[in-house]
């Protein structure tokens, strides 16, 4: 290593992070904001749908990620308005025919969604089609629900940048299916809402799209600074940054 380089520092590190963490929490306000306008208690509502549905939900979003995983890399570059205006019109479109419509959107929804955040990981300046950045592509999904004020923020890194075999990727979205179920179980709900399945539809897509699209930038520009800092130190600092702090009372 040459010695004249600067050695990245600590204070370098909490700088670079700091405007991360502040997107970050910004990333769910919209959707929070969104959901009040609407009217919509989605996890009260989330109980209404068909048993049937409850429980096949898990397999269903397992699913819906497999397809989506198999299409990603496949459909053109849309641009930057495209992904919202087509994600909006399946939304619309999964809504307007009640749960069976919703149920049938969900694979396109997640399609989309995984595109979108394919594209961001380009921008990013990391290429989507290496196994392992693919891999991050998936993980994104894991970061937590926008619906919810959960910890999200699933840092995490892959300790090896290993080869996707088929049963790597199985591996992979088993793990990830069980939080994005609840996630799509509330959007399922909203969109079963007679006469405002399809907008309810539409906006949260919208929200969905924009939430990931803000986690999918977070969590590149996090990789790309663990390759200089690296990943342990990136981890550890942003969720310093991302923790609220704690109230002490006297």
């Amino acid at each position: 290593m040459d010695q004249n380089l600067p050695v990245p520092s600590a204070t370098d590190l909490a700088a670079e992070i700091a405007p991360l963490a502040r997107r970050y929490k910004r990333a769910n306000g919209p959707v929070i904001r969104l959901v009040n306008r609407l009217g919509l208690t989605l996890e009260s509502q989330l109980s209404l749908l068909p048993e049937g549905v409850r429980s096949q939900l898990e397999r269903l979003t397992a699913q819906a990620l497999e397809t989506s995983y198999g299409l990603a890399g496949r459909a053109p570059d849309l641009g930057d308005r495209a992904p919202m205006l087509a994600a909006v019109a399946a939304g619309a479109a999964g809504g307007a025919g009640g749960l069976a419509t919703a149920v049938a959107e969900l694979p396109v929804t997640v399609t989309l969604i995984l595109n979108m955040i394919r594209s961001e990981a380009r921008e990013a300046g990391l290429d989507p089609d290496e196994d392992w950045v693919r891999a991050e592509c998936l993980q994104v999904f894991a970061a937590g629900s926008p619906l919810a004020q959960d910890d999200g923020v699933n840092t995490s890194f892959l300790a090896s940048r290993l080869a996707l075999t088929g049963s790597t990727v199985q591996n992979l979205i088993k793990t990830i299916a069980p939080r994005l179920a609840v996630v799509l179980g509330q959007k399922l709900a909203a969109q079963a809402v007679p006469v405002i399945g399809a907008v309810s539809g539409a906006a949260l897509n919208a929200a969905f799209l924009s939430y990931y699209r803000e986690v999918a930038r977070v969590r590149f520009a996090l990789i790309k600074l663990a390759q200089v800092h690296g990943a342990d130190a990136v981890e550890a600092e942003f969720r310093i940054a991302v923790t609220p702090p704690k109230i002490i009372r006297a």
